[in-house]
Order: structure tokens, then sequence, then C-alpha cells
């Protein structure tokens, strides 16, 4: 169950919009750089592989598969770490469902493909780590890889890389559209998280309300 009433609380009104502001201007991002790997045609994120693989099967929105992904991912989290399962990850993924569903309505035909794939990258990189940043709505995977760098010990991008690979796997049974965007989005996306993460510290002075939880990472909602 969420614990967002107690971040509204807990804030002083000036660190709340801050934190939900960094949150927004994420999912924004993100969606974009998701929207942008569908338009290059040259092979999506592995969720997105996964979303697609599923709507080729069952007549759903983008949005909606994202959000049967979340729920499967918070209940492997939830069970996990031995917690109620929260609903702020299941907002941000069908908010950001929602906006590459509303994004692809729009003209993209004047951005090549390959250029498309290189903001994609870029975009998707920064709205994750927005969005971890902000502690608000840490998106469902993510909290599963916060979880086993905090456990296991592993670095946040092979941990990131190792769910997203099975998230990948399946997608691509399912038919979901790979190619070397999937590659790019592994190894680049998943490998500049981090460094925009610590750009954003030194440059923005944001705090890392996500990733940098003591114990046992939790979505923000969380208290500082």
């Amino acid at each position: 169950m969420s614990r967002l009433p107690a971040l509204f609380t807990a804030l002083p009104p000036t660190a709340l919009a801050k934190r939900l502001g960094t949150y927004l201007a994420g999912c924004v991002v993100f969606a974009a750089g998701a929207t942008l790997f569908i338009h290059s045609e040259l092979g999506t994120d592995p969720l997105d592989v996964l979303a697609l693989g599923i709507k080729d099967h069952v007549p759903i929105t983008i949005g909606i598969a994202q959000a049967a992904i979340a729920a499967v991912c918070i209940a492997v989290w939830s069970l996990w770490n031995r917690r109620r399962p929260v609903v702020a990850p299941f907002v941000t993924f069908f908010l950001c469902g929602s906006l590459i569903d509303l994004l692809l309505l729009a003209d993209l035909s004047w951005i090549a493909s390959v250029a498309s794939l290189a903001a994609a990258v870029l975009l998707c990189a920064y709205g994750s780590a927005l969005i971890i940043m902000s502690g608000i709505g840490i998106r469902a995977m993510d909290l599963i890889v916060i979880s086993m760098t905090h456990r296991w010990r592993w670095p946040f991008w092979l941990a990131k890389a190792g769910i997203e690979a099975v998230l990948l796997g399946l997608g691509f049974l399912l038919g979901g559209p790979v190619g070397v965007g999937t590659l790019c989005f592994l190894v680049f996306v998943d490998g500049l998280i981090q460094p925009f993460m610590a750009l954003n510290r030194r440059v923005l002075r944001l705090n890392n309300h996500g990733l940098e939880q003591p114990a046992r990472p939790t979505t923000a909602p969380v208290s500082p």
C-alpha cells in the first residue's frame, strides 16, 4: 500500500514540489525517449519489446500492457522484501505507457531513424535518472533492481541489465520488435543512468531519494 499521503504531510511544500517536479519531468522525458525508440524502427527498449509483444496477442494499449507488467514486478518486489504492495510504480508504468500512446499519434516522420535512436538513448537514460532520484513512483522493475543492489551488492547497471534481459527474452518470444536499438538500450541507457544521477547531484543539486536508501529501498512514496 502506498505511503504517498505521508510524503505530502512530511515534506515542506517547496521540497515536495521539487520532488514531484523531478518525478513528472522524468516520466515525460522517459516517455519521449521510449516513443523515439519505437519510431526509429531499429528495435525498442526491453520493456516495450514485451509490451508490444503482448499487444500483438491481446487487444490492449501499451499503457495497459505496461501496467500489467508493473503489477507482476510489484508482486515480486513485495514478496521478496516481505512488504505490502505499493501503488506509485503502477501509476508510473501506466502514466509513461499512456504518454507513449499519445506521443505516437504525433507526426514523427521528419526524424530520421538513427537520429531518433540517438535521442531516445539519452532521453530514456535521463528520464530514468530523474524518476529514481525523485524517490516518487520508482518504476516497478527498478525497485527490484535497487533491491538487488542492496541485497547482493551488484552494480546498478548490472542488476538493471539482468532484469531487462528477462523482459527482452519474454518480449522476443511474443514477437516484440528487437533490433540494434534494443542492444543500444541495454548497453548505453543502463550504463548512463548512474552518470546522469551523479551529474544531477553536482549541477542541479538534486538528492537521490531512490537509489541511496539505507538498507531496504522503498518507492517513494517514501518518507525522507
